[in-house]
């Protein structure tokens, strides 16, 4: 009883010093939105600058998704062995290297090497950042600082798509048009490396994990830290036991340890990789790296494009806001169905919207002025919808689902299958969309009307539960 009624004041009296610790972390989020959409407003204009077509184009796209696949699967034995903050300032020094490549690419295949680099790090950083600021975070906050990942994702997206645009208009509205000596889509890639550098900046001063301290026998810095997030006030001593007790028979994770008979993995992995999965599989990225082209594509000047772009990602910013007021309130499950069910209504309308498309050459297509609003609108819905739900949704549900004992472990398996769906999205899509842009948002309601009935029957809600209770 007595720690229940102190709970509160001491988690207000240090929640500022905890909720910079998180965006600290989240900044991580941000760089994974900036790098992964920036590519968005420098299609056209990587298209046009080497000469390639959509089979190629897809692949320099989708290539940061096979390195970010590759980069979470490494961060958590990484994470596990040397710290979590290492993790973070690896990705951060990798964020910049790939800015500077990206920017000064001589051919192609090397855009695409560079692209592969920047996945590692965003794949290292979508890991370690929600599995961060898991530990750190006290229960009854949790849920909304876990937030902090993806409204760092959409801010960054949304930077992303200012900066584009911000970008190809000072280059007179085309991506080709040089500024300053460069094309404008290689001013797009290149300023990728400013934020890079904050991270890392960040990542040097704040405290390495608490959990991941008592695990390493640092016991008097993991008290430290846990004084500092949760409060003096605390028994110290207790929290340390109680975090020991969990840890004390376990050996360091190993994948095998997420091993089991369902299908060669244990049960909770399933599930993570199912939200993972099904969060790609409706389609997102499809908007955030392709909707300038797409709008292009359907009639719309590539400066009204980019600014389409824009008005999406700050849609999605509204989204994520409402979802972080109501992740600890109503709960992570409610939202999920909430979210899925009007992704599937939004996505449907838009596969019929896109059915009235006509060709008028090889690579363009038009709509009928009704159905390219209904288009328009829905974007906007789908968008809205995700944000609210699944977007910040299954980065807090995959910080917090897995028992501490295989939680490293099954982060890396579950986030790189996050990032093969969104290879498998990206790379798909370009062919998709010249066969049948129609086709291809049918797919992806098929899926969110799939991710309806896998909420309804594998997620359970973790609201307000401490991380050791997690099994």
């Amino acid at each position: 009883m007595t720690m229940t009624t102190q709970a509160p004041a001491v988690r207000q009296e240090h929640l500022a010093h905890v909720v910079f610790i998180s965006a600290a972390a989240a900044l991580g989020g941000f760089l994974f939105g900036y790098d992964s959409a920036v590519i968005n407003g420098a299609v056209d204009g990587i298209k046009g600058h080497f000469g390639v077509g959509a089979g190629v184009t897809g692949l320099i796209v989708s290539a940061a998704l096979l390195g970010s696949a590759l980069g979470a699967a490494i961060a958590g034995k990484l994470a596990d062995l040397k710290g979590r903050l290492l993790v973070m300032r690896l990705a951060a020094v990798l964020f910049v290297i790939s800015s500077f490549g990206a920017m000064f690419p001589f051919a192609d295949w090397e855009l695409a090497f560079w692209r592969i680099i920047s996945g590692i790090a965003i794949g290292m950083a979508s890991m370690v950042s929600p599995a961060y600021i898991a530990e750190v975070a006290p229960p009854a906050y949790r849920g909304r600082l876990a937030s902090f990942q993806q409204l760092a994702i959409v801010l960054g997206i949304a930077i992303s798509q200012l900066v584009n645009f911000a970008i190809a208009a000072l280059a007179g509205g085309n991506t080709r048009n040089h500024l300053v000596g460069l094309e404008a889509w290689q001013w797009m890639l290149g300023v990728a490396a400013i934020p890079a550098a904050m991270y890392l900046i960040f990542a040097l001063i704040i405290p390495e994990s608490p959990r991941y301290l008592v695990e390493d026998g640092k016991l008097d810095k993991a008290r430290k830290v846990l004084a500092e997030v949760e409060g003096e006030h605390i028994d110290l001593d207790a929290r340390v036991r109680e975090i020991q007790s969990v840890l004390a028979a376990e050996h360091k994770p190993r994948l095998r340890d997420i091993r089991g008979r369902a299908a060669g993995l244990l049960p909770i992995v399933w599930v993570g990789i199912g939200l993972s999965v099904l969060q790609q599989f409706v389609g997102i990225n499809v908007i955030f790296y392709y909707s300038a082209s797409l709008w292009h594509s359907v009639g719309i000047s590539q400066t009204n494009s980019l600014l389409i772009s824009l008005s999406t990602s700050i849609i999605n910013i509204v989204g994520t806001f409402i979802a972080i007021a109501f992740v600890d309130k109503i709960g992570r499950k409610p939202l999920a169905l909430i979210g899925s069910i009007g992704m599937t209504i939004s996505l449907a309308t838009m596969a019929w919207a896109f059915s009235a498309a006509h060709k008028i050459s090889s690579t363009e297509v038009r709509l009928p002025h009704a159905e390219g609003l209904v288009a328009l609108f829905t974007a906007h819905t789908y968008v809205l919808f995700f944000a609210l739900s699944w977007g910040v949704v299954v980065w807090v549900m995959l910080g917090e689902i897995f028992p501490n004992k295989i939680r490293a472990a099954a982060m890396s398996v579950a986030v790189a299958a996050q990032w093969i769906a969104n290879w498998l999205v990206t790379v798909t899509f370009p062919n998709l969309s010249e066969w049948s842009l129609s086709g291809a948002y049918i797919g992806y309601s098929i899926f969110a009307a799939l991710s309806v009935l896998f909420v309804v029957r594998f997620l359970h809600e973790t609201k307000g539960k401490k991380l050791e209770e997690m099994g």
